[in-house]
C-alpha cells in the first residue's frame, strides 16, 4: 500500500544536466535495472520505510539517490530526479518548524536531530540547490496544482489484467497531455503537460485569482494568489523544454474506481477560473463547491479513527 500523497513532478530534458549527470542519466535511461514506472513510487516507499524502521531512524540518507522518473518524447529522454536526500531535508526542516521541541525528540532523538540539521546547514552553504523537482501533499491534491493542466491531458487506468483492467482517456504512450508508458497496467492518475503550458495556464489564473479570491493564505487547502505564485516561482526555476506531471499516487487507494472515473477536478477548476474571468459567480461558485466536496472527505480521513 503506497502512502496517502500525491505527487507533482518536473522532468527536464537530460540535455539540461550539465555533466557528468548528462551522461550519468543517459546511461540510467537505457538501464534494465533501474525501477520501472509503474515500479517506482513504491520503490521510494519502501525505501524511506525501511530508513524510519531503523534504530535510531535514518531520517536523512547519506548520499542522494541515483534514481529518477524517466520520460522519452520525440527521441528525448525527461528526467525527474528522486533527490531523496534534499526531499528528507526539506521535510524534516518542515516538521521541526511544525511541532513542539518535545514533540519532534519524540520521533527523533535531539542529537540526531541536531546532526541532520547540521549536515543541511552544510548543503546549504555549499549553495547547491534546494529546488526539488518533487513536491508531496499528503491526504489530498492542492487546488492551485490543478491549476497547471487541462481535462484532455488526464490518463485513468483501473483495475489489474484478469480483474477488470480499464484505461480511461486512451491515448498514445510518452505523449505530454497523456499518461505514461508502463510495463504493466496499474491503478493511477496521472495528468502530463509541457512546462510551457502549465506557465502559461498558471500566469493567465494568477491575476484573476488575485482580483476575486485575494492574496491571503487563509485555509491552507484553498485556492490564493499567494499559493499560484509560490507555484509559478517554482515552475519557473526548470527548464522550459521539460513535462510536469500530477499523479493523484497513493490517495487513489482512498478512492472508489467510480469516484475515480467521475474526477473532473481539473475541469472544475478551468471553469471556475473561466467564470471568475467573465464574472459568472455562480458558476465560480458552484464548481469551487464540487471541488471541496470532493476533497474535503478525503481530507479529514487524516485523522480518522
Amino acid at each position: 500500500m503506497l502512502p496517502y500523497a500525491a505527487y507533482l513532478r518536473v522532468y527536464e530534458p537530460v540535455t539540461a544536466f550539465p555533466e557528468p549527470a548528462r551522461t550519468l542519466w543517459t546511461v540510467y535511461a537505457e538501464s534494465r535495472r533501474r525501477p520501472r514506472r509503474i515500479h517506482a513510487l513504491g520503490v521510494e516507499h519502501r525505501e524511506a520505510a525501511l530508513r524510519l524502521t531503523a534504530s535510531p531512524p535514518e531520517v536523512v540518507p547519506e548520499r542522494e539517490s541515483r534514481d529518477a522518473y524517466v520520460r522519452r518524447l520525440d527521441d528525448m529522454i525527461y528526467v525527474c530526479p528522486w533527490e531523496t536526500r534534499l526531499r528528507s531535508w526539506l521535510a524534516f526542516e518542515r516538521f521541526r518548524n511544525e511541532h513542539a521541541a518535545g514533540v519532534a525528540a519524540a520521533f527523533v532523538p535531539p542529537p540526531l536531530s541536531a546532526r541532520v540539521m547540521g549536515d543541511f546547514d552544510q548543503w546549504k552553504r555549499s549553495g547547491r540547490s534546494l529546488r526539488p523537482h518533487i513536491l508531496t501533499s499528503t491526504w489530498h491534491v492542492p487546488l492551485d496544482w490543478f491549476v497547471p493542466f487541462a481535462r484532455g491531458e488526464r490518463c485513468l487506468m483501473l483495475g489489474t489484467p484478469g480483474t477488470g483492467y480499464r484505461r480511461q482517456d486512451e491515448a498514445p504512450e510518452e505523449q505530454p497531455g497523456h499518461g505514461p508508458a508502463t510495463a504493466a497496467p496499474t491503478r493511477t492518475l496521472i495528468y502530463v503537460t509541457s512546462m510551457g503550458e502549465a506557465r502559461r495556464r498558471v500566469a493567465a489564473a494568477l491575476p484573476v485569482v488575485r482580483e476575486n479570491l485575494g492574496d491571503g493564505t487563509g485555509d491552507v487547502y484553498l485556492l490564493s494568489a499567494g499559493r499560484l505564485e509560490t507555484l509559478g516561482r517554482w515552475l519557473g526555476e526548470f527548464h522550459p523544454r521539460g513535462l510536469v506531471e500530477l499523479d493523484y499516487g497513493g490517495l487513489v487507494h482512498l478512492l472508489s474506481d467510480e469516484t475515480l472515473r467521475t474526477d473532473e477536478s481539473v475541469a472544475e477548476m478551468t471553469v471556475a477560473l473561466t467564470g471568475m474571468e467573465r464574472g459568472e459567480a455562480e458558476l465560480t461558485v458552484a464548481m469551487y463547491k464540487r471541488l471541496l466536496a470532493r476533497w474535503r472527505p478525503v481530507r479529514a480521513l487524516e485523522s480518522a479513527n
